[in-house]
């Protein structure tokens, strides 16, 4: 594990450390160089030949090289014609562009630097995981028959989506050498080239790749390495800059870099006006034809419904770094009124004064800037994008609305008014594929006929005026950077998941995600296709910028689509006051007057106590030690606290925001106050209490995602799952993660799962739920199915008993449950 020297704190808040900042940052990474022994001198600097895993030597010969040494992309394949050829060119791009991303990366130390947010894995995960993937997503599709490196295809799975921008992930991971991880991607790049030269349906006279052909695991895997091209950029410009390098063969940056400095930026000379451009009322459709001939996620396709989109006006190009410096200028980053809460709180966290790729040169009040760019600092091309996140973007659009005489309803634009403006062709008959630049144009070409800037045609940005891609005249619809939209991370009408990578998308359709669409300089292949619907938490950076529109009449496609409007009525909103009561009730009754109860007495109503002490009973039974437990789904902590009665280490786990706050604060306090319905409008304030017997220090709380548990939580001795299984998108992603290398169960440890498997699409789709459906004339149990799943996780049941639990509602309503009660051993 890498911690950083306290004197370095502020690189936990800004990658772009001050004159003092980086030197010492240098002498740290030489102090652990010396202290570990690693040989730096093969990673400095231009990469020896053992770098290059692929069939070529270098990338100069390389499917996509240009006569300038640069790589950039091929177009993405057309799956209706595809050929075997086509597809090993089109991996071997893909492959090398990942290569010569990480080889701007100076020293073995800098593949295992946290990044300064520490919201992120250290590089090294990013530099082993598409290859994992690739592995994991062809055993899936039945086309490799067992594990390369078992080892590996657990550590290198599952990323990071943390909650929050305070969510510091500890990286307390031991991580494998760069040459070791290389000589992995060189095992699993031959496995894949053998696939690609061997499989009989990239013969020529075949049927296309469909998404139920095998193969589209295997382009579902060049895509998701050419999406972690992108990211994995943003993870190295957030790098000191003098630990990276401008790496050969890279695009170069567009020739709209100044020479020198400009302090003083001109509208008109250094940045374009930004005029606002009038959008009629049109009809589109939303969603990818399923006949279209190229690889896409599941996002992106639906039902293909018709919209009206109202007439609204939305600016010609995206905010340009000269707008913005506007809003830097005249204090936006100091004034509350113009954030968000969440926003708010983010910015006083990180303690940004500037957009975070912005570099201050000289006093603060000078507002002298320079750019970092992925891998360079340079003087600000003022004409370039403002690189913002949601936060930063929305917080403008306050200020505009502020300052603006014309008009006091700017926000971003939303994904519906982006694509009527894209113009898409939308008849699934006899599609017009030309539309798509993706489809014909490789970066090399990509400007020049393609009119934008995706596809690697630049190494960088370029100015905000310097392309359009649409039936308008707004500029860069299509790449350039990403652009953030007004709406919530959706499905669309119809939406299935894909049985290869069912928690690709549903994860984040949680309402905690917004839209990003367009595509950026970086975007390649699938990302950079017209279709492309792609997400980020509002406080994370992407290559992303954004544009104002407004609308005079409040039409229905000024807000965006929320998941709050989509979701069924019925659906539990576990931020709700009603249902925080409720859990509150559920979990802590003993502590509350017999009053409330109408029925029984207390010892009716303490189902998450029972599920405790039935896990310390089977511990000490089987004699399971009892140091550590995770509580997965812990609502507002009373099995937690419970279980701390006996295990030393507890950890409280929920997707909640507001159950893991009420937790915290019964842990810190050891009582909540909240009201207590009674019947129609009338409550009354109860007291919830934790047992004063009971040491509350041994428990800790964490909101996180059960489908994505943080990866440095493994080898535990026990855990539970209380009603759980049944409201996860994807509940086989909780249940694999408890077995294996790196389980969250250690071999012999104990699982404890409770559920009523209630299966609702609200929660899961259909596609992912264990049973509850019929299957011809067979109808598939869920309690069996979890036997099977549990079983072949390398589980054995020891105890299985059905229980009560109920749901107060009100004092004379109540739900009675009966959960299914499994406790499962981990085999050793």
């Amino acid at each position: 594990m890498l911690e950083l020297p306290s004197y370095l704190k502020d690189y936990t808040r800004n990658p772009n450390l001050d004159e003092q900042g980086v030197p010492q940052l240098k002498v740290w990474v030489n102090s652990l160089k010396n202290k570990l022994n690693i040989e730096e001198a093969e990673l400095i600097g231009e990469r020896p030949s053992w770098w290059w895993t692929s069939a070529y030597d270098s990338p100069e010969g390389c499917p996509g090289m240009g006569n300038n040494g640069s790589l950039s992309s091929l177009p993405q394949p057309n799956l209706l014609r595809i050929n075997r050829k086509q597809v090993l060119d089109y991996f071997d791009n893909t492959w090398n562009l990942t290569e010569i991303l990480f080889s701007s990366l100076q020293g073995e130390l800098t593949f295992l630097l946290p990044p300064f947010h520490r919201l992120r894995h250290p590089l090294i995960f990013y530099y082993g995981h598409p290859a994992v993937l690739y592995v994991n997503k062809l055993r899936l599709a039945g086309l490799f028959d067992k594990p390369i490196n078992a080892y590996y295809e657990q550590l290198f799975e599952t990323g990071v989506d943390e909650m929050s921008w305070d969510d510091l992930s500890k990286n307390e991971m031991e991580w494998p050498t760069v040459k070791e991880v290389n000589q992995y991607r060189k095992n699993v790049y031959q496995k894949i080239r053998a696939l690609i030269l061997n499989h009989p349906d990239l013969d020529k006279d075949r049927s296309p790749i469909t998404q139920s052909h095998p193969l589209w695991s295997l382009f579902l895997g060049f895509e998701h390495e050419r999406i972690h091209l992108e990211t994995s950029s943003i993870l190295i410009r957030e790098l000191p800059v003098d630990l990276v390098e401008f790496p050969k063969y890279w695009p170069s940056a567009h020739k709209s870099i100044p020479v020198t400095d400009i302090w003083n930026p001109k509208q008109n000379k250094d940045y374009p006006e930004n005029e606002e451009l009038v959008c009629a009322e049109k009809k589109i459709v939303l969603g990818k034809p399923h006949a279209w001939p190229s690889f896409g996620w599941d996002n992106e396709y639906g039902d293909r419904k018709t919209k009206k989109v109202g007439m609204f006006n939305a600016q010609r190009f995206m905010v340009s770094n000269g707008e913005y410096l506007e809003f830097v200028k005249r204090g936006g980053y100091q004034n509350q009124k113009y954030w968000s809460e969440d926003g708010w709180q983010w910015k006083n966290f990180r303690n940004a004064k500037w957009p975070t790729f912005w570099v201050a040169v000289g006093p603060q009040n000078l507002h002298q800037y320079r750019l970092r760019s992925i891998f360079t600092l340079h003087p600000m091309p003022w004409s370039w994008p403002a690189e913002v996140n949601f936060h930063e973007a929305k917080a403008y659009s306050a200020w505009k609305n502020e300052t603006n005489k014309k008009h006091q309803n700017y926000r971003l634009i939303t994904e519906v008014e982006h694509q009527s403006l894209l113009g898409k062709k939308n008849n699934d008959v006899t599609p017009d594929y030309s539309v798509d630049p993706v489809l014909n144009y490789g970066g090399d070409e990509m400007g020049e006929k393609g009119n934008c800037n995706l596809n690697l045609a630049y190494g960088s940005p370029t100015p905000v005026d310097q392309f359009s891609a649409g039936t308008t005249s707004h500029s860069d619809l299509l790449g350039n950077v990403w652009e953030w939209c007004e709406d919530d991370f959706y499905p669309l009408d119809g939406f299935k998941i894909h049985p290869i990578y069912d928690d690709f998308s549903t994860p984040c359709f949680d309402g905690l995600h917004n839209m990003i669409l367009g595509g950026s300089f970086v975007s390649t292949g699938g990302e950079a296709s017209m279709w492309a619907r792609f997400h980020f938490r509002p406080h994370f950076h992407q290559h992303a910028g954004f544009r104002l529109a407004h609308s005079e009449n409040n039409q229905s496609n000024s807000y965006g689509t929320k998941i709050s409007e989509l979701t069924n009525q019925t659906r539990t909103n576990y931020e709700a006051d009603n249902v925080l009561a409720q859990y509150l009730f559920l979990h802590y009754a003993e502590s509350l007057s017999q009053k409330h109860f109408l029925v029984g007495s207390a010892i009716n109503f303490d189902f998450p106590q029972k599920c405790a002490r039935l896990l310390v009973e089977f511990c000490q039974k089987l004699q399971v030690a009892t140091n550590s437990v995770a509580d997965v789904g812990c609502a507002v902590g009373g099995t937690s606290f419970e279980l701390a009665r006996t295990f030393h280490q507890v950890i409280g786990i929920d997707l909640s925001k507001r159950f893991i706050e009420v937790a915290t604060h019964l842990k810190t306090i050891g009582s909540y106050s909240f009201d207590l319905l009674l019947e129609g409008d009338v409550s009354e304030k109860v007291k919830a209490q934790v047992d004063s017997s009971i040491d509350r220090t041994r428990v800790q709380f964490k909101q996180a995602d059960a489908c994505a548990l943080p990866p440095n939580l493994t080898g535990l001795d026990a855990a539970l799952l209380i009603n759980l299984v049944c409201r996860l998108p994807s509940p086989k992603a909780c249940l694999n993660r408890l077995g294996g290398q790196f389980g969250l169960i250690r071999p012999g440890g104990l699982v404890l799962i409770a559920s009523p498997f209630t299966w609702s699409e609200e929660y899961t789709p259909k596609e992912v739920w264990l049973g509850g459906y019929r299957l011809g004339s067979q109808t598939v149990d869920s309690r069996e199915e979890l036997i099977k799943q549990m079983k072949g996780n390398g589980f054995t049941l020891v105890h299985e008993e059905d229980s009560m639990m109920m749901i107060r509602e009100h004092r004379r309503k109540f739900q009675y449950i009966l959960p299914n009660l499994t406790l499962w051993k981990r085999d050793i």
